[in-house]
């Protein structure tokens, strides 16, 4: 059974009063008009005898039939459940019809008073039908605003699953890189090995503490890229050149957190070579609401043999962008002279 909410309580309260101000105008209206108590009194009679089989017919819908039989696909016991209660409510036609004889001081009724009769109560009959209906439709139109409402709730869930899967998805990849570079560096130099053991310790504290938040200042995203670059600098040799540039007028402005990383990264493996010369350049730009990411690399694919982080980069980024800034940036991806060129716009 569905639990009761505090929003249903104030649904049927609300229901409650618009047939209150519906049973009671016209008592109302009696008792301002005459100021007389008997009069009032009988206004209240005939309005309730008018309005009790449409005040049922419209809570018994909105409540029971609409709920486990129409909405359940139950048409034509919905339909011949709504007769029977319609016709049930309104037997009195039918017993006046019946008794007439037996009614005292009744007076005789020709024929034209008896179709007047009986269409007045096939009238009053149709009247019900059409309560059941409204009734009906302030439910489906209820029950659709719910329903998109959980559609809405369970995206946003899945949403927010999903970006965090994809951003820890990020964090291995870049550290298992990093810590082959520094393994390197070692057996090179100990002093500049341990200095990058304090930079790849302060990118896992921003990583494991400043980025589970949905938006982040770029300020931090520009430190953690900077520390990321030097890292992944260890890896090159003479024949690479890396430049990288960072302009930020507004230091203060959020963006999702790792949202450039992967490709850093993939610039850094596609982009050099150990006998070739080879060039990485990136560009981050922001003004008040916009941001600008751009990097250029030289481009040596991996062959077929090297899997490494195959289908985390590009692909991962593309998806997060999707779902974090849809309809809100541009992405320009061309290679033109073997350079590999990517360039993302976001309006923030």
């Amino acid at each position: 059974m569905k639990k009761i909410e505090k929003k249903d309580i104030w649904l049927l309260i609300a229901q409650v009063a618009v047939w209150a101000v519906v049973l009671f105008a016209l008592p109302l209206a009696t008792l301002l008009s005459t100021q007389d108590m008997t009069s009032t009194r009988t206004s209240f009679l005939v309005a309730w005898g008018l309005f009790q089989s449409p005040i049922v017919v419209y809570f018994v819908n909105f409540y029971l039939f609409g709920p486990y039989l129409f909405f359940k696909r139950r048409y034509w016991l919905f339909v011949l459940c709504n007769l029977v209660l319609i016709l049930g409510l309104n037997s009195q036609f039918f017993l006046l019809y019946y008794h007439r004889n037996s009614i005292p001081n009744m007076p005789p009724m020709d024929a034209n008073m008896w179709i007047g009769f009986f269409s007045g109560m096939l009238m009053f009959i149709l009247l019900n039908c059409v309560i059941a209906a409204v009734a009906i439709g302030i439910r489906h139109f209820i029950r659709t605003r719910q329903i998109k409402q959980q559609l809405a709730d369970e995206k946003a869930k899945n949403t927010e699953a999903e970006l965090a899967w994809l951003k820890n998805q990020i964090n291995p990849h870049f550290l298992f890189n990093t810590l082959n570079n520094i393994s390197s560096l070692t057996q090179i130099d100990p002093d500049a090995a341990q200095d990058a053991i304090a930079q790849l310790s302060d990118l896992l504290r921003y990583a494991m503490y400043e980025t589970n938040k949905k938006m982040v200042p770029i300020s931090g995203e520009v430190e953690f890229m900077r520390n990321y670059i030097s890292l992944m600098k260890l890896r090159c040799n003479e024949k690479a050149v890396v430049n990288s540039q960072f302009s930020t007028s507004n230091s203060q402005l959020e963006i999702a957190p790792l949202l450039f990383i992967s490709l850093i990264e993939n610039a850094f493996k596609h982009g050099l070579s150990s006998n070739r010369d080879s060039r990485i350049d990136i560009l981050l730009t922001t003004d008040e609401h916009q941001l600008t990411f751009a990097c250029d690399n030289t481009n040596f694919p991996k062959d077929d043999a090297d899997r490494s982080g195959s289908g985390i980069g590009i692909e991962n980024t593309r998806r997060r962008m999707d779902l974090i800034y849809k309809d809100r940036y541009t992405w320009e991806q061309t290679i033109e002279d073997n350079i590999y060129k990517v360039k993302i716009t976001i309006q923030l």
